[in-house]
């Protein structure tokens, strides 16, 4: 090949790169985290992975508001922190809430009973969440009809224990894939979103009340990354637990 035809080449496969670079710097730029004059209401999620926390200095952080924690998977794993953190989010005054893995591998009846067994029910507390998603979980990926019947008969071993009806957290994936659409085959539910990309359409929380907008936050009193979320500002059910909310 001449030197003038590689030099074309040359060109012409920097410019590519350039602009494949360009596209993908673009694609993944943080967008800015929502400030707590637009969403006043914030905290974290949380579970034996960030070790031991200090609440006391979590309490004195106005984006740590409430704390939402692992506290079972599937039908018999419990987290190692869990009775730790719900206690010790109490005594620092954070409103809490707990999770439940769910496994698409084991009854959901099943599952429950494993919360019952784990998680007190106490007056100030969210709603139970059912943390919906395959990252994690066992290689069955269930019908819809499936997940509507487990998550059903999940829901009603817990009737009446927990306050509130459950929060589904998952992601806009998982969401088009098994809900949109089919709403109201589910259980009644909040939802909890998770979108680290960009900042989901309000709509007056008519779709999601919950957003987790990043997963490698930093907040005083805990070492190393962390989930962070926010209220929806229009979001009045959880009202009780932190006064009035600013209605947008």
């Amino acid at each position: 090949m001449k030197p003038f035809h590689q030099a074309i080449i040359g060109i012409a496969i920097l410019a590519v790169a350039s602009a494949t670079y360009l596209a993908y710097d673009r694609a993944m730029a943080p967008f800015s985290p929502p400030s707590l004059a637009d969403y006043p209401i914030q905290g974290i999620d949380i579970s034996h992975h960030q070790g031991s926390i200090d609440w006391k200095k979590l309490a004195t952080q106005p984006n740590v508001r409430f704390a939402i924690m692992k506290a079972t998977e599937g039908g018999d794993h419990r987290d190692t922190r869990f009775a730790e953190n719900w206690r010790a989010a109490r005594d620092a005054g954070i409103v809490r809430g707990a999770y439940h893995f769910f496994t698409f591998c084991r009854a959901g009846r099943e599952q429950a009973q494993n919360v019952l067994t784990t998680v007190p029910a106490e007056p100030g507390t969210l709603p139970i969440t059912i943390d919906l998603e395959f990252t994690g979980n066992c290689g069955k990926v269930p019908t819809r009809e499936e997940l509507i019947a487990e998550i059903s008969g999940f829901l009603a071993e817990l009737k009446g224990v927990y306050p509130g009806k459950p929060i589904f957290y998952l992601n806009q994936q998982f969401f088009d894939q098994y809900l949109k659409g089919n709403e109201a085959s589910f259980p009644e539910h909040y939802l909890w979103l998770r979108s680290i990309a960009e900042e989901p359409a309000r709509k007056d929380c008519g779709v999601w009340s919950i957003w987790q907008f990043a997963d490698n936050g930093t907040v005083t009193g805990i070492q190393g990354p962390v989930d962070l979320n926010a209220l929806c500002p229009s979001q009045t059910a959880f009202s009780d637990l932190f006064g009035t909310l600013a209605a947008q």
